[in-house]
């Protein structure tokens, strides 16, 4: 039987790349958008899984409040992994087994599970000059039929694109906290598909917010865009 996986995040698009994944690598794999969605899955389950994968940022139940709550159903024998863009500066991983920064591997993931990951890992010090990480674009396809890849980078570019127009509104309206949401929801999409340099803006848009030069940061993300969709049609990974 192959392992059971529960993964958690709010994000569509993150929950979809780690869904695929996971299932690529051969886990049985469930998905819920919200730690409280999944802990109501879970109180219905005939079983309960092996491992649950779970960002640390996602509104209502996250962080220690869920892990403590996971481990009260669910018990010892399933392995609680928290997951995370970038390393989380307070003790909300504190209660899981283990933490994942984004983006990671199937064989991270398998080392997690078996003990043999650190509990933090350093994060990627990736050029961004290097639009699209090539070890994870090759893992990806080699996981997924062409149609897929292409979808999820297609899916990536539109919600990194839809995510931007919601920033400029927050901008606009000085409204930081959904500045820095969003820009936190794409750092963690993009580094899931290796597209290092939308990841690295985002990860300093995040940090910065609306106290830095946002008009020039919004300006440089959408020719970053355009910079990684103008690669992905010459190399005919998307049309």
């Amino acid at each position: 039987m192959p392992l059971r996986v529960l993964v958690i995040d709010d994000d569509d698009l993150t929950r979809g790349v780690v869904a695929l994944l996971l299932n690529g690598a051969g886990y049985a794999v469930e998905t819920a958008d919200s730690g409280d969605a999944a802990l109501l899955h879970l109180q219905a389950a005939p079983r309960w899984p092996e491992v649950v994968l779970a960002d640390l940022q996602m509104p209502g139940t996250s962080g220690t409040g869920l892990a403590r709550r996971l481990r009260a159903l669910c018990g010892p024998a399933t392995t609680l992994l928290a997951m995370s863009a970038s390393a989380p500066g307070d003790q909300s991983a504190r209660e899981f087994d283990g933490l994942l920064l984004k983006p990671f591997t199937a064989e991270r993931f398998a080392g997690a599970i078996a003990g043999r990951t650190p509990g933090m890992e350093k994060e990627s010090s990736t050029s961004t000059k290097a639009a699209l990480d090539e070890s994870i674009y090759r893992k990806l396809a080699a996981s997924m039929r062409p149609p897929q890849v292409q979808k999820l980078y297609e899916l990536c570019l539109a919600d990194t694109e839809t995510r931007l127009a919601t920033m400029r509104h927050a901008a606009s309206d000085g409204d930081d906290s959904t500045y820095k949401r969003e820009a936190h929801a794409i750092k963690g999409s993009c580094g899931m598909v290796g597209a290092i340099e939308l990841q690295t803006l985002a990860t300093s848009m995040e940090r910065h917010g609306l106290s830095d030069d946002h008009v020039a940061s919004l300006k440089e993300f959408l020719v970053a865009c355009e910079r990684l969709r103008g690669m992905l049609v010459a190399r005919e990974i998307i049309h």
